[in-house]
């Protein structure tokens, strides 16, 4: 049984594609209580495959984000399987027909729940990993005279090409399966989540874990064993249509694509006037940290902090206890010297 969570009612959403998706929703958690000045907020937005659980290493008492001390918000980004997704939105926007939805859709909406759900004008700080951190740079762009402070790490604002190459990838290896028929499949296709995972790998983490072989540390022996047990499964408890969704939002990232910037993805990095901690894998093949050193020079208050690891991207997912150390140590380093 998935972990406790709350639903928000967002009604029917234009989204930036001119579809309306109606009768949406986005699931959300929250730990901690929020102060009567409402000014203790975290927003910590969920990842390409994630669900919230997946984000509470970072939460709990001493940590680096403290519900003692913060009131943490964590929305599902649409596609997930908990908001609305292909996967629990009735016809006709059901299975493939689900309409894409752009990462500047995911943030408004997270938007009216910060703001009406919870009447909160002020955000101490918005962080997310991977297409949360794509999140959480264009929450710094889309509202830089709410949010304080932004932590993306493990994520770039704008999904450069090869990513968005490597994505494609993924989908196409997903529907390459029989039993995918176009969408609209009656069993979830699983030689092409199995696929889609063997695509993943090689991306998600560098050349030195695989040389290195560090995933016996994770208690696999061999390199086989290690495809075969982990990444032929780990997408296999996802619905096929919610991945797509996701990955397509991924491959749209972009804090700029929107009416307000339209397109000028400079401009919308000098806008983000938060105070704010860029933190990349120095190993990140998906999105590589001189990607992010070039936003970071132009945001007008950004520190650049490589996590120095061998992990790739996954160095910021939580399961490597070094990567989260310096993670968490950092962020709670950064609360403390930004507050003064």
């Amino acid at each position: 049984m998935r972990d406790y969570y709350e639903i928000y009612e967002l009604g029917d959403v234009l989204l930036q594609s001119g579809e309306t998706l109606p009768d949406a929703i986005m699931a959300y958690k929250t730990y901690g209580t929020l102060n009567a000045a409402k000014n203790n907020v975290i927003v910590y937005p969920t990842w390409f495959a994630g669900l919230h659980t997946d984000n509470e290493w970072l939460i709990g008492p001493g940590k680096a984000l403290d519900p003692e001390k913060y009131f943490i918000i964590i929305p599902n980004m649409l596609g997930n399987g908990l908001s609305s997704s292909p996967s629990n939105t009735p016809p006709p926007y059901h299975q493939a027909n689900f309409p894409l939805v752009s990462v500047h859709d995911n943030v408004r909406l997270q938007h009216q729940l910060v703001t009406r759900k919870f009447g909160i004008t002020k955000i101490a700080l918005v962080v997310g990993w991977s297409l949360g951190a794509v999140q959480t740079f264009q929450w710094g762009a889309s509202y830089p005279e709410m949010v304080e402070r932004i932590a993306p790490f493990g994520g770039t604002a704008k999904t450069r090409p090869h990513a968005k190459v490597v994505f494609e990838g993924m989908i196409a290896s997903l529907q390459a399966d029989a039993a995918w028929k176009n969408g609209f499949y009656t069993q979830q296709p699983k030689a092409g989540l199995a696929a889609m995972g063997r695509v993943y790998a090689p991306w998600g983490f560098s050349q030195a874990y695989y040389l290195e072989q560090l995933y016996q540390q994770e208690g696999y022996h061999t390199l086989e064993e290690y495809l075969v047990d982990y990444w032929d499964q780990v997408f296999q408890t996802f619905d096929a249509n919610d991945l797509i969704t996701m990955l397509r939002t991924g491959i749209t990232g972009d804090i700029s694509a929107n009416p307000v910037y339209n397109g000028d993805f400079e401009l919308a990095l000098s806008r983000i006037t938060a105070q704010a901690l860029v933190m990349p894998g120095s190993t990140d093949l998906f999105f590589p940290p001189q990607d992010n050193q070039y936003e970071a020079e132009l945001m007008p208050n950004a520190h650049f902090l490589p996590i120095e690891s061998k992990w790739g991207h996954c160095a910021g997912i939580g399961q490597h206890e070094p990567d989260s150390i310096f993670i968490a140590k950092s962020l709670k380093t950064f609360l403390l010297e930004s507050a003064n």
